[in-house]
């Protein structure tokens, strides 16, 4: 009930969750359903998997939120600094009194939402190494099958067929019809690749489909496809729209296309060119081979006139055994001879070795040294006594006491017993020694004279 104020009026009172309904409602009411446009900042993902983000231009912001049930359906992942435009209700929560865009669908603005889904995914598998080269397989020679796959009922495979037959005649072609656009054509392209691996006779897989708009080629633009492409132990050629057509599909796969025709050319050589290249090598080969055996043909003529017939080449071979049997008789003779001789040689040797000639000879030998020892020891003894004798009357005439005995003595100093040989030796007064033959006198010096 509105309630009466002092001044006499009335007024209307609201709590705040009366307000807020009443704005909810009027906003509801007032957009129900708007398309906006502007630029997606503090984007959020928290565990429920709803898209959490503000939505700004130049001169103002809204908070935004998608919920996980609109998101999943979106080619792309939004990200902050990206332009979007959205379509949606404005509503109010009022726990935070706060009004907010509920978007439904979103779509990336200018390049369109398939365009950025494509950068997004190139980007991915990129960083993933699934385009790199190292990956990539081979293209067979010449394969014994090709499987297409393509729609069945398009010019593209028609075409394949065509320029396949063209170049190389009679070639097995298995067809595995898949829808390349709409709903289930990822789903169908995966499944023939995988059955084209799994059937294994196949040595090379083409995928193709005519030129169109990046919406016509979305299902090879897709993660699915381009997953089983990388997976293919088949060498596969994407052919995928026209030249100037770029597909994640091209990528991934081992060889890349411009065009389906393109394709088939690339998947067989020409039988014609392949024929003739063999026709030319078996030409050379032949050539090669019959100079090779008239050269050989001219060898064995060569070397059979020098061969010598088995009845004479058997002759020779017995001359040369009864030579060689004479020569080894000769050579047995002459080496048993100098053998005898030999051992007569060691025989005397022996002989004049004997024991006891040696003995004997010893014997004799000792007596001869006996005899000259003997001889020497009398004349080295009777040299060493006529010298004996000899000095013996040296020393006899040098001896001191025979001087003495001629009269002659000795004068000693008292003390010291110095020999006086000068008269300044001695002074006047002086008591000295004088030895003479026969005993010794003490003196008197007197007198000294010069």
């Amino acid at each position: 009930m509105p309630e009466i104020d002092h001044t006499g009026g009335s007024r209307k009172i609201l709590s705040v969750t009366e307000l807020t309904s009443e704005l909810k409602a009027l906003l509801e009411k007032t957009y129900p359903f708007i398309w906006i446009t502007g630029e997606i900042s503090n984007f959020k993902i928290p565990s429920s998997g709803h898209y959490y983000f503000t939505l700004k231009d130049a001169g103002a912001q809204i908070f935004a939120v998608m919920f996980k049930g609109q998101n999943r359906a979106l080619t792309f992942v939004p990200e902050d600094g990206m332009s979007i435009t959205g379509f949606g209700r404005i509503s109010v929560y009022p726990p935070r009194g706060s009004y907010q865009l509920i978007l439904e669908y979103l779509e990336p603005s200018g390049a369109g939402a398939l365009q950025a889904a494509f950068e997004q995914l190139k980007k991915k598998l990129s960083g993933e190494g699934v385009f790199d080269a190292v990956h990539k397989r081979p293209i067979p020679f010449l394969p014994s099958k090709i499987a297409i796959i393509s729609s069945p009922s398009g010019a593209v495979v028609h075409d394949i067929i065509r320029i396949i037959h063209r170049r190389f005649p009679d070639l097995p072609i298995e067809i595995l019809p898949v829808k390349v656009q709409g709903d289930g054509a990822v789903k169908e392209i995966v499944s023939a690749i995988r059955l084209a691996n799994e059937k294994t006779d196949a040595d090379v897989i083409i995928l193709a489909r005519g030129g169109g708009s990046l919406e016509d080629l979305a299902a090879f633009n897709s993660e699915a496809v381009a997953r089983e492409i990388f997976a293919s132990e088949t060498p596969l050629i994407s052919a995928v729209g026209h030249e100037t057509d770029f597909t994640i599909a091209d990528f991934t796969a081992d060889v890349r296309a411009p065009t389906p025709s393109a394709a088939a050319e690339l998947a067989v050589p020409v039988k014609a060119d392949l024929v003739y290249t063999l026709q030319t090598y078996a030409r050379r080969l032949s050539s090669r081979m019959l100079r090779h055996m008239d050269t050989e043909r001219k060898y064995a003529e060569k070397v059979s006139k020098r061969l010598i017939h088995p009845k004479r080449r058997l002759q020779d071979m017995m001359l040369r055994i009864d030579d060689q049997t004479s020569r080894m008789i000769n050579a047995t003779q002459n080496l048993l001879f100098l053998k005898k001789q030999h051992l007569l040689w060691l025989k005397s040797r022996l002989n004049t070795s004997s024991p006891s000639r040696q003995a004997d000879f010893l014997r004799e030998k000792t007596v001869r040294c006996q005899t000259r020892l003997q001889t020497a020891a009398t004349a080295f003894i009777q040299l060493k006594r006529s010298r004996s004798e000899t000095l013996s009357s040296r020393m006899a005439g040098l001896n001191p006491k025979a001087v003495l005995k001629r009269g002659y003595g000795i004068i000693r100093q008292i003390p010291g017993h110095a020999v006086v040989t000068q008269a300044d030796q001695v002074k006047t007064g002086q008591n000295v020694e004088v030895i003479v033959s026969k005993g010794a006198m003490i003196c008197r010096v007197e007198e000294k004279k010069d």
